[in-house]
């Protein structure tokens, strides 16, 4: 029932209720049964999330960096730092290139729940450094990869579709596009400097709004580890 443009749900049974993309901000839950409640929330760290009164944004956040070294450093803002933080996260992804290739043939196709597979994540990362790094900082003219994967929704955003591969390629053409990505974020945090990452830039979506070079590094490196926690976990599901 809605009182005041508000729903409220009293006495309802919404077990095994699933919310995908959609908004909860805001939401009060009181005298709720959340025993095995699953929440996935890749801008939690924007919180406040209050259990019981308590701010738990903090917890989960010194969490998921125990269990990914490297993460605290994703929002470094000088260059040594930024350069320390990419190769933490090119070694985090090895290992899961290398758990992904001692596990049985076609492990990288695999999808969970109906979420990206390995491999179609490794070309949505591919994606996000053409349109962070290509697109927005460095202004290439055709800055994207057609093995990338967009989501749908960019088409909204002006971005021809037809440019990207329409079949699934094979997963050695995948870690070919991603490891010349990786290398690009590389090349380009070597030589970075502190004057660069203070320019503007156009955002890769709203052309209309600007970002400094620092921010649209930063998306890149908030797209890697998030990511990553998404690929471990439906590999984990695998066995």
């Amino acid at each position: 029932m809605a009182q005041d443009n508000i729903t409220t749900f009293v006495d309802r049974d919404l077990r095994g209720a699933r919310f995908d993309r959609s908004t909860l901000a805001g939401a009060v839950m009181r005298g709720v049964d959340v025993h095995g409640l699953d929440i996935d929330a890749p801008w939690l760290a924007e919180g406040p999330l209050l259990v019981n009164g308590v701010d738990v944004v903090p917890l989960v956040e010194a969490e998921l960096n125990r269990r990914f070294p490297g993460r605290e450093l994703k929002q470094a803002s000088d260059p040594d730092g930024l350069r320390t933080a990419w190769a933490a996260l090119e070694r985090a992804w090895a290992a899961a290139v290398d758990r992904v290739l001692s596990m049985p043939e076609g492990a990288a196709d695999v999808s969970i729940d109906g979420e990206w597979s390995f491999a179609q994540t490794l070309r949505h990362l591919a994606f996000a450094t053409d349109a962070w790094l290509g697109k927005a900082i460095l202004r290439l003219p055709h800055p994207f990869h057609p093995l990338g994967q967009p989501h749908a929704e960019y088409e909204t955003d002006g971005l021809d579709m037809s440019i990207f591969a329409s079949e699934e390629p094979t997963f050695a053409a995948v870690l070919r596009v991603r490891a010349e990505r990786q290398a690009m974020v590389r090349d380009f945090l070597a030589a970075v400097t502190p004057d660069v990452l203070a320019e503007r830039r156009s955002s890769a979506w709203s052309p209309d709004h600007e970002e400094s070079v620092l921010r649209c590094l930063h998306v890149i490196f908030d797209e890697e580890w998030e990511h990553l926690r998404f690929a471990l976990r439906d590999l984990d599901a695998q066995g």
